[in-house]
């Protein structure tokens, strides 16, 4: 194929999380409002082009208590910062279809260098005729590198809140006309 544009599909796509709570259990949750500018050709995306933009508002740990702190100014404090972006700066191919894909990321107006990896799922046309993509993504950050350090200590010891975030992606496209 040829480097060209591509919708993101979001009825098909999911942008998940997952973090440690009270050292012991895992919390996961997603983000329902997102989008992304994509110019690629996807058997080789070593020179992609990426920018994925998520409402932060839409956060959704199925505890409207908890969505609504994680919307504060504790954490990612939507009303200053609605966004988190991810903007690629360095694409590398790991094996057939895996890349170690890197970025600039900013949340609540941090921006770091993250690396995430992604595997090209494949393509196919769907029952309208229209060409799509498929990629997962699986990576991890610190939120403490984004000054969302919010915790309480446990009586027992440890935190309430684990300062690494797994992320999981699954992201189908549309070939842009």
């Amino acid at each position: 194929m040829v480097k060209s544009k591509w919708m993101l599909d979001p009825a098909h796509s999911s942008v998940d999380f997952s973090v440690k709570h009270m050292m012991i259990a895992n919390v996961k949750g997603t983000f329902n409002q997102f989008d992304a500018t994509i110019e690629a050709d996807p058997d080789d995306l070593t020179s992609a082009s990426i920018e994925l933009n998520i409402d932060l508002a839409s956060v959704d740990t199925c505890n409207e208590d908890r969505d609504n702190h994680l919307r504060s100014a504790d954490f990612f404090n939507v009303e200053k910062n609605p966004k988190m972006t991810f903007a690629t700066t360095n694409i590398e191919r790991k094996g057939e279809g895996e890349y170690n894909v890197t970025g600039n990321l900013t949340i609540a107006g941090v921006t770091k260098s993250e690396t995430i990896s992604v595997t090209y799922e494949g393509s196919g046309v769907d029952p309208w005729g229209n060409v799509k993509v498929g990629f997962t993504a699986d990576g991890s950050l610190n939120r403490s590198d984004y000054g969302l350090t919010w915790n309480s200590a446990l009586e027992t010891g440890g935190v309430l809140v684990g300062d690494k975030i797994k992320i999981s992606l699954d992201l189908q496209a549309s070939k842009a006309e």
